[in-house]
């Protein structure tokens, strides 16, 4: 009787958001991705603008967010959107948000991970209130509630040992919410379900084996494998990628832009002597031209070129008529649902 008791009263307790787990859930969540291919498809496409995918996004967007479809297959579509916020030193500090939607384009799945290096939660809460709102009435309002309540009540916490992470989670019809300041906003719907989640990439990216020995002419130090970030000291840079066994997902890399009387005196062969050639034949040539437009003009960039997620970072400086120096953050392809990094 009293075990019965007890199971009834921390259900109520969850239902009414006052329970709180011992145990984040997994990411990505146990099994979504020990499957073979299922019609996979990579190529990136703009987010549809009605149904479910287009209400979810559509307070993003209008807020300044990039949002694409990045990867689909037989049984669902993966979106991502991305922000860059910017402080007075022009640091960027990015903030990105991640939904998996069933075949029949109804929300299985989000996480809107903290803004980078600014764990708490207010920012976390912005994008997801309104995204969850559009296709949950009354979802973001709860959800605002609960991470102010939370950040409230461990404003003055200091990080303490492994494990000893406050965090909190709340159910109401929909979904299951749980959100710390580590991992931030996690919501699982209650009702659906996607078994094998998309993780292909075979349209914009080869395998880090091929790619590597390139990396390592262009003075990068490269230890593969099992490294998947490699450093550049001649230019104090590096380059990271994350993978799926040999086959690259994403890629992060920075590089610099001299420009004096009009001319690159930082030429892209400098660090990648035969070419960006981490990308297939069929996207390479037209998303080089667009980094080396960023690095002639200085200027950054967010958007799909020719089937594949770009994202360029820039801080510049211009010298004078002509001259420019730059330096980019880039971006090329998203990493898979629930995993890091981001």
């Amino acid at each position: 009787m009293l075990t019965a008791l007890a199971t009834t009263v921390l259900v109520l307790l969850a239902s009414t958001g006052c329970a709180r787990w011992a145990e984040p859930p997994p990411l990505p969540p146990a099994g979504v991705y020990e499957h073979g291919a299922a019609d996979e498809n990579s190529r990136a496409e703009p987010v549809p603008p009605d149904g479910v995918a287009g209400a979810l996004t559509r307070p993003l967007r209008k807020a300044g967010w990039f949002c694409a479809q990045v990867r689909a297959n037989a049984d669902g579509r993966a979106l991502w959107c991305r922000i860059a916020h910017r402080d007075e030193a022009e640091t960027v500090r990015s903030q990105v948000a991640q939904f998996l939607l069933d075949r029949d384009d109804r929300l299985a799945w989000a996480w809107f991970p903290p803004i980078e290096a600014n764990p708490e939660g207010h920012g976390v809460a912005v994008a997801a209130a309104p995204a969850l709102t559009a296709i949950w009435p009354g979802a973001g309002d709860r959800l605002r509630a609960e991470i102010d309540d939370f950040e409230d009540d461990h404003r003055a916490d200091t990080p303490g040992r492994d494990g000893d992470t406050p965090r909190t989670g709340w159910r109401d019809r929909h979904a299951e919410y749980r959100y710390d300041r580590h991992n931030g906003l996690v919501v699982t719907a209650r009702d659906v379900s996607v078994r094998r989640w998309p993780f292909g990439s075979e349209h914009y990216a080869t395998t880090m084996s091929s790619a590597v020995d390139d990396l390592l002419a262009g003075g990068y130090d490269c230890f593969y494998p099992p490294q998947q970030s490699c450093t550049r000291v001649q230019s104090n840079g590096s380059f990271d990628v994350t993978l799926r066994g040999d086959q690259i997902v994403s890629v992060r890399f920075g590089i610099g832009s001299l420009i004096e009387s009009g001319r690159q005196q930082h030429p892209l062969g400098e660090e990648f002597p035969n070419g960006l050639t981490f990308l297939t034949e069929t996207v390479r040539r037209p998303v080089t031209e667009r980094i080396e437009r960023s690095r002639r003009t200085g200027t950054g960039f967010a958007g799909i070129v020719a089937g594949t997620v770009v994202i360029i970072d820039a801080r510049s400086r211009v010298r004078g008529e002509g001259d420019l120096v730059a330096y980019f953050h880039i971006r090329i392809g998203v990493p898979l649902a629930a995993t890091l990094p981001l």
